[in-house]
């Protein structure tokens, strides 16, 4: 690492003599961005780019798709290994952890602080600044492409069985879906079981009800965390989802059974589905016409006093060893991607949420929330905004926990198929969960999370 730190530094000082040899004309300093977006979030991202090129003449962004997440970020970690890494990279939010313990970035607050420019860090919403801040609130990554749950409702179906507004707790969730499915609807809601779905079905629901995943505080107070969803409400709730699963009031839809979720809803195949607000404008584009549909914040158990629901999606990180010609242009980048604008920029095209308070205030005294297709998007904000963050509702520290979300979908599937029963099935989620857990702590002995 130390040869590698020594070249970038030579890298730098030359890159600096050049710099004051050149006339005021000079080429602007390029510098790469990273993300793992694909098809139209990725034109968007160029578009972005694009724009913030074309805002001033001193910097240029260079941005390439990986594909996904999973790929960028293991990209990432090759391409810093062979001192090719790029400046700027966007990192999914179950990423934090692993970038937090590799020490191979600068912090965002440091960089926008050494570069000139004040950030007020308040202005970000409390649940999506402190799921990418330390435990002291120090901001090392900028939040970025920010999304959070909400529940899909066909009005038209409901209106059939006399209902205007969608269910607010589970007990009604139950009944609403008896009625639909009396009412002569086939599918009266949709979910998927897959890894994926972690995010929706456990993490979601757990932080609604302040149930915690794991110990230490979901992990923010050491990396010796261990699952305990086992011994939480989430049992009580597969436990209902499977209830009405076999009695026909719910299906399970997935692009590998030919629809999803979203395009059952679209379709009006199925009445109810809980996806995230960033699928808000596919269903707009999509939808069956003439159908009447909205959105509503996750439900509740009766008696919980709701919390903040937890943010998805992924934030900018700015790696080490790169020039100081490169960090001021990664500063100027951040810099433009925080102004209240451009906040209206990617919502509109994109379906994700603002994720500062002067982004959303912005975006409403433009008339963005007054109408379709944009009207209802307000919702995610209620919804990440519904309490003060707690120390469970603040997010997840959990290291690989794409593994362990994998190890969610398996066993949700052996419970839905009779295989196992809901509580062995947990049971088995939380035993696997945990060895995933002691082999990432293996992995950083004698190290803290900041």
């Amino acid at each position: 690492m130390s040869i590698i730190k020594q070249g970038f530094a030579a890298l730098a000082a030359g890159a600096l003599g050049i710099a004051l040899a050149q006339p005021a004309t000079a080429a602007p300093v390029k510098f790469d961005f990273w993300f793992g977006l694909s098809g139209d979030l990725a034109r968007v991202v160029d578009t972005l780019c694009k724009n913030f090129n074309a805002s001033q003449a001193d910097y240029e962004v260079v941005c390439t798709s990986q594909g996904n997440y999973d790929a960028t970020l293991q990209n990432t970690i090759a391409a810093f290994r062979a001192g090719k890494q790029p400046t700027v990279v966007q990192v999914y939010d179950v990423g934090t952890a692993t970038m937090m313990l590799s020490g191979a970035y600068k912090p965002a607050d440091k960089l926008m602080e050494e570069n000139g420019y004040k950030i007020d860090y308040s202005d970000y919403f409390p649940g999506i600044a402190r799921y990418y801040a330390t435990s002291k609130g120090e901001m090392l990554s900028f939040p970025f492409n920010s999304s959070t749950p909400l529940m899909y409702w066909n009005k038209d179906a409901f209106a059939k069985i006399g209902k205007t507004e969608a269910p607010k707790t589970w007990e009604d969730v139950g009944a609403d879906l008896k009625a639909l499915k009396d009412a002569g609807y086939d599918c009266p809601m949709a979910i998927n079981i897959s890894a994926n779905e972690s995010w929706q079905l456990m993490e979601q629901f757990s932080a609604i009800h302040n149930q915690p995943i794991a110990t230490k505080n979901n992990g923010y107070d050491g990396l010796n965390a261990r699952l305990e969803m086992n011994k939480t409400k989430f049992v009580q709730y597969v436990t209902d989802l499977k209830k009405w699963y076999d009695a026909g009031l719910i299906k399970i839809k997935s692009k590998d059974l030919g629809q999803d979720m979203v395009q059952a809803f679209a379709s009006g195949t199925c009445q109810v589905i809980m996806t995230s607000v960033g699928d808000h404008g596919t269903v707009g584009k999509t939808q069956k016409e003439g159908m009447k549909w909205d959105v509503a914040e996750l439900p509740a158990y009766a008696g919980t006093e709701r919390k903040n629901s937890l943010v998805g999606g992924a934030s900018l990180w700015v790696l080490s060893g790169k020039s100081d010609a490169e960090y001021k242009g990664a500063a100027a980048f951040l810099n433009f991607i925080h102004d209240p604008k451009t906040a209206l920029f990617w919502s509109t095209n994109t379906g994700y949420i603002p994720v500062t308070k002067s982004g959303f205030d912005y975006m409403k005294s433009q008339g963005f929330y007054d109408k379709a297709p944009y009207k209802g998007r307000e919702v995610a904000i209620a919804s990440l905004t519904a309490s003060e963050p707690t120390e469970i509702t603040r997010g997840i520290r959990l290291g690989n926990f794409t593994q362990i979300r994998a190890e969610f979908g398996t066993q949700m599937q052996a419970i839905f198929a009779n295989k196992v029963s809901v509580q062995e099935g947990i049971d088995t989620l939380v035993k696997n969960g945990d060895a995933i857990l002691d082999r990432f702590q293996q992995t950083y002995p004698d190290k803290t999370l900041p």
